[in-house]
């Protein structure tokens, strides 16, 4: 993609279990930056915490002088950043996925601020990968793409001007996991989590079983699908439980074929 040095990964799987530092188990995720600046600055303000995963999904820009000069001494993590064509690749193996976003949906997920998130948030990070969301500098996240994401962050900010720069939402989230860490005790979460795929994969069967049973009409399937996603974003599904989800839905696809 524009001929960057930087190699796709179409499954990446750059973590690491039970960290020493959880840190190294959050992806920092920018979805279609239109400004190398803004990439090059998100860099700097993640290593300066101790963050070092970015996934650059769709990128409408380059990584260039302007990038690398606003990265300061964190021209390494741009060096690894990983290009995705996908929001679904880049969350490839992650156990959560949190969009920050300063709107609030018409059926919200879960949404935190940075400083309730950041504990669960490193919790998460002690076992398997954790994803942070963050769109584009004019769209910010589509509905879509904050379909496949857990939970909402909201930056508490002036509600009369809430316009925060890019990279200076990375670096709230940053400094907040970064206090996180050096405060608390973070505990290995007591079950394992499902992985994206995992969960995406249920979805799709999920909304292929309700089609095949006639409850829900692709013609006209109104909200079904995303009060779906957000009831089981609340629950937090483990990868047991979409095992048993997933056999519930083929023993219904089987009787209705008898």
């Amino acid at each position: 993609m524009h001929g960057w040095l930087i190699k796709e990964q179409s499954n990446p799987r750059h973590f690491t279990v039970n960290p020493a530092s959880a840190l190294d188990n959050l992806r920092v995720v920018l979805v279609e930056t239109s400004h190398p600046g803004n990439i090059g600055a998100a860099a700097r303000a993640m290593k300066v915490m101790g963050l070092s995963r970015l996934y650059l999904v769709n990128p409408k820009c380059a990584i260039d002088d302007e990038a690398r000069a606003r990265a300061s001494g964190a021209v390494d993590v741009l060096d690894a950043a990983v290009v995705c064509a996908s929001l679904d690749a880049a969350l490839a193996d992650t156990v959560l996925a949190a969009a920050c976003t300063s709107r609030r949906r018409d059926l919200p997920h879960p949404a935190y601020t940075p400083r309730q998130a950041a504990p669960l948030l490193l919790s998460e990070a002690t076992a398997a990968p954790v994803a942070l969301v963050f769109g584009s500098e004019t769209f910010g996240l589509s509905n879509e793409q904050l379909s496949r994401c857990r939970w909402l962050i909201n930056i508490p900010a002036n509600p009369d001007y809430m316009s925060l720069n890019l990279a200076s939402a990375v670096q709230v989230l940053a400094y907040e996991l970064r206090s996180s860490l050096e405060d608390a005790t973070i505990s290995l979460p007591e079950f394992e989590a499902a992985r994206h795929e995992e969960v995406e994969g249920f979805y799709a069967e999920l909304e292929r079983t309700l089609v095949a049973i006639d409850f829900l009409d692709p013609a006209a399937p109104k909200r079904l699908m995303p009060r779906l996603r957000r009831l089981f974003a609340r629950a937090g599904l483990e990868k047991e439980e979409v095992a048993i989800l997933r056999g519930i839905l083929a023993a219904m696809q089987k009787a209705g074929r008898q």
